[in-house]
C-alpha cells in the first residue's frame, strides 16, 4: 500500500538511499532539502511523487509551516523518518560548548519538533509511523565523540518514551540504530573540533585516523539500509529499536554486557541504599 513517507535529509546518504528505495516501492516522498540545486535533483527522482522541502533544521518556526503545508498539498503524512542530522568530532575538553548546542539543536531539537507537528494528525488518524536514525553511538561510545553520542543517547531515550506514549493510539516509534556505512558522515558532513591539548594524543589520535582511513570502506551499504528501513515501515508489529550493520550488533552487545557485568559487580553497593 502506498504511503506519503517524510524523510528530512533526503538529498544524500542515507536519506537519499531511502527517498530513492521509496519511490520506487510506489511510495510518495516529502524530502527536505537545503537548497533550491538538490530541490530541483530530488524532484527530477520520480516527477510526481518525490516532492522536495526546503528546510534548516535549526528554524524551528518553519517545521510547523512545512509539516502543515506538506498535509494540505499531499495528504497525510504515513511515516516521518527523522534522518538528518550531522557528526561532531572533539575531545569534550577541546570543543567549544556552542558545537554542542548545535549539535543537539539539529540532532535532537530538530527532530522533536518534526514529530510534535506530525503528532496531531497522526494522533487523530489513530496511525502512522516515526524512525528516527540514530546511531550505534546511542549505546556505546569512543573517545571524541562526546557531544554526538549525547545528542543519540538523547534521541534513543525520546524514542523509547514516545513509543510507549503513543501506543494507545497505533502510533508506532522505531529508533534506527547504524553502524559505520558508506555516507559522508565521517567526511565533509563531520564538524571537526580543532585540537589543542597534547594529553589527548595518545587516546583520541588512533581513532580519528582509524575514523578517516575507514571512510569511504565501511561495511554497511546505503542501499540495503533503505531496504530494511522498507522493510520496517511495511511490518504491522515494527521494533522498538532496531540495529542496522553486523558492527553495531557485535559493539552495542559487548556494550550492553560489560554494562551488565559492571552492575553485578557493583550490586551490593547499589542494594545499601535502600532504607
Amino acid at each position: 500500500m502506498s504511503k506519503l513517507i517524510l524523510i528530512t535529509g533526503a538529498s544524500s546518504g542515507f536519506g537519499r538511499a531511502l527517498a530513492e528505495a521509496a519511490l520506487a516501492a510506489g511510495h510518495a516522498v516529502a524530502g527536505t532539502v537545503r537548497g533550491e540545486a538538490a530541490a530541483r535533483a530530488f524532484a527530477a527522482l520520480h516527477p510526481g511523487r518525490a516532492h522536495p522541502q526546503l528546510l534548516d533544521l535549526s528554524d524551528g518556526a518553519a517545521i510547523g509551516e512545512l509539516v502543515a503545508g506538506v498535509e494540505d498539498r499531499l495528504g497525510p503524512i504515513d511515516v516521518l523518518v527523522n534522518n538528518a542530522g550531522y557528526g561532531h568530532e572533539g575531545v569534550l575538553e577541546e570543543s567549544p560548548l556552542d558545537e554542542m548546542r548545535r549539535q543537539f539543536e539539529v540532532n535532537v531539537f530538530g527532530a522533536v519538533a518534526l514529530i510534535k507537528a506530525v503528532l496531531p494528525g497522526m494522533r487523530r488518524r489513530r496511525g502512522g509511523h516515526i524512525v528516527n536514525i540514530t546511531s550505534m553511538g546511542g549505546s556505546i561510545t569512543m573517545p571524541g565523540i562526546a557531544y554526538y553520542c549525547g545528542s543519540k543517547f538523547a534521541l534513543e531515550g525520546i524514542s523509547d518514551t514516545l513509543n510507549k506514549e503513543l501506543a494507545p493510539f497505533g502510533i508506532a516509534v522505531t529508533a534506527v540504530a547504524p553502524g559505520s556505512f558508506r555516507t559522508d558522515w565521517a567526511g565533509r558532513s563531520m564538524v571537526r573540533s580543532p585540537r589543542s591539548i597534547p594529553d589527548y594524543d595518545a587516546s583520541f589520535g588512533p581513532v580519528r585516523q582509524a575514523r578517516e582511513d575507514k571512510h569511504g570502506k565501511q561495511l554497511g551499504d546505503p542501499a540495503k539500509a533503505a531496504q530494511a528501513i522498507l522493510r520496517l515501515i511495511d511490518s504491522p508489529r515494527p521494533p522498538a529499536h532496531l540495529l542496522l550493520g553486523s558492527d553495531a550488533l557485535a559493539l552495542v552487545r559487548q556494550g550492553l554486557s560489560e554494562r551488565l557485568a559492571e552492575i553485578d559487580a557493583w550490586e551490593a553497593l547499589t542494594l545499601s541504599t535502600d532504607g
